[in-house]
């Protein structure tokens, strides 16, 4: 029989989110400091050592990847919903410098000196920052404290300029192996030296404010972003609002698959390759070419357009990329309505078959020419802002044909780079227990991994933040057969309810989806994480080019389902007696 899991929350873990969201309704700001000890007691698991003295050099890379680079420089932390909001604060947001995370999409301002901006967009963003700040301000003081009592802590605290540092002394100094110490090295990256400096120098006392935060405003960002797609979507040279695929994946796999830029410049790319060598992949790259392997040199040229069009001498070659993908009818939308969730239209009837992916040749593309559809590619969101986004999407778009989700997921019993695909999902926001007809199976993707394994009849536990969880919370769904831990399907599955329902989507009910979507629903997760295996955990490493056979596999059967459901279609109303 159908029955809810039997524990839908942790009380260490209740009682951290509780606190933190009492302490930000006031109007003024609040110290970081004030959610340290329901931090610790909440034993996440991804700060195990929140409570020991030595620094816990894990969860110190996983908050440091996850904030900007002058973090170091920063003392207080704002949290807004919109340029208004920060403005009637007396914070001219819009003259503050933009900077980014390598493990986040989230719009953030620098003012220079001490302040942050952080734009949220859903109450995920604040149950993800919080935690965050609270891990990077708790390891950072353990780093402190042990700097400050040896020579070496001295010496980084009265100089504003230090050249070098003795990694052997630095690790013997915070109780760190020559691992932990490059694992330091990497959270704090480009600035490495004068971060070290400035937590030798001082404490870290970090203070926070939320500006609003009301549901209405979370409405209102999602109109901004829909705002900002929908000129692009509705063109004066189409009669009607085109039919849609929806897929929320990333802003490169699928334009590298359809698009064809990668492959049908190989030479470029190779050159490059060989010139830079980024993250060490030339050798991979040839090695792939030489032994035939063009799956895996297609994968590798995707994966080194990033690197090409982020290179100093290729910024030239943006612009050549995107008109090359005009060609076959992508159009990029980068952060809609001053929303960093980035957007891509993908017109079907202008699609060149020749230049797609061979994975994804199969007859009768040229009949794609009359199609009315068009993909609409989102840059997954986080948390709650799925639920908004696709809400509000549902409302501008024309007939919806499919709802496809690609995105990260921590696994309890499976590896790095495999792929999940599951049919039951219990989302933490709603309590709900989704049962849904996943389109995919495992035979959608294995064909296309050489190296990870597709485990499909999977239940997925749609978390809060990937730090409001711990060990015994986890035990207990693991139990029941939970083994997907991940962020978004929950919320996408409750805008999906209210898409095909009258009504708004219930609380803390097994709700069946299985028959009652006229689109069909795929949703897929490739692992990033194994929050039980710290050896596997992705804490102090990127998933980087170990994850791109997964994300392309993932992305290839998302779009073999796209097109074969369109083709199909448009057979239909061409057989006789259709209509």
């Amino acid at each position: 029989m159908d029955r809810q899991p039997p524990c839908t929350t942790s009380e260490e873990i209740d009682l951290y989110i509780r606190t933190y969201y009492s302490l930000l309704r006031s109007s003024g700001e609040v110290r970081v400091r004030a959610f340290e000890e329901a931090h610790a007691h909440s034993n996440s698991s991804l700060h195990l050592g929140a409570r020991e003295l030595a620094p816990d050099i894990a969860a110190f890379a996983y908050s440091s990847a996850r904030l900007p680079a002058c973090m170091h420089r920063i003392q207080r932390v704002v949290m807004g919903q919109s340029h208004e909001h920060f403005e009637a604060a007396g914070l001219p947001v819009p003259d503050w410098q933009r900077v980014q995370t390598r493990g986040r999409r989230r719009p953030l301002r620098w003012d220079g000196g001490a302040t942050l901006a952080a734009f949220v967009t859903s109450t995920s963003d604040i149950d993800d920052l919080v935690p965050i700040l609270t891990a990077y301000q708790l390891e950072w003081n353990k780093l402190h404290h042990a700097l400050a009592q040896s020579g070496l802590g001295r010496e980084l605290a009265s100089s504003e300029a230090v050249a070098s540092v003795d990694t052997g002394e630095l690790g013997r100094i915070l109780s760190l192996d020559a691992a932990g110490v490059a694992t330091l090295a990497a959270a704090l990256g480009e600035s490495f030296l004068p971060a070290l400096s400035e937590i030798a120098r001082r404490e870290s006392d970090l203070r926070v404010r939320l500006l609003v935060g009301s549901y209405s405003q979370y409405q209102r960002a999602a109109q901004r972003w829909w705002g900002g797609i929908e000129p692009h979507y509705l063109r004066p040279t189409r009669p009607r609002r085109p039919a849609v695929y929806f897929v929320s994946s990333n802003s490169h796999a699928l334009t590298n698959l359809l698009g064809g830029y990668a492959r049908l410049h190989r030479s470029q790319l190779v050159q490059f390759s060989r010139e830079r060598n980024p993250e060490g992949l030339a050798t991979t790259l040839e090695q792939a070419i030489g032994a035939g392997d063009e799956a895996k040199t297609n994968n590798l040229l995707y994966y080194l357009v990033r690197a090409f069009l982020h290179d100093p001498a290729g910024a030239s070659h943006l612009e050549s990329v995107q008109s090359f993908d005009a060609e076959s009818g992508i159009v990029p939308i980068p952060s809609p309505g001053h929303v960093d969730v980035s957007a891509q239209l993908i017109e079907l009837n202008r699609l060149h078959p020749q230049r797609l992916d061979p994975r994804l040749r199969m007859a009768g593309l040229e009949k794609l020419q009359h199609s009315d559809a068009v993909i609409l590619n989102i840059d997954y969101p986080l948390g709650m802002a799925a639920y908004h986004h696709l809400a509000r999407l549902a409302q501008g778009v024309g007939e919806l044909r499919g709802i496809y989700v690609m995105g990260k997921a921590a696994t309890l019993n499976s590896r790095v780079g495999d792929v999940m695909i599951s049919t039951v999902v219990h989302d933490e926001h709603s309590r709900n227990t989704y049962l849904l007809r996943n389109c995919f199976a495992s035979g959608d993707v294995q064909p296309y991994l050489a190296e990870s394994t597709v485990l499909d009849n999977q239940k997925a536990l749609t978390v809060r933040s990937a730090f409001l969880q711990n060990r015994e919370y986890m035990s207990v769904f693991y139990q029941e057969g939970f083994t997907v831990l991940e962020m978004e399907a929950g919320p996408y599955l409750s805008a999906i309810y209210e898409i095909v329902n009258p009504n708004r989507h219930p609380i803390n009910e097994i709700v069946h989806l299985s028959n009652s979507t006229p689109f069909e629903v795929g949703i897929l997760h490739y692992a990033s994480d194994t929050p039980y295996s710290r050896r596997q955990s992705l804490l102090s490493k990127s998933l980087s080019y170990f994850g791109v056979e997964s994300t392309y596999g993932c992305a290839i059967a998302i779009l073999q389902r796209i097109l074969r459901s369109e083709l199909a279609r448009l057979a239909a109303i061409e057989a006789p007696g259709a209509g």
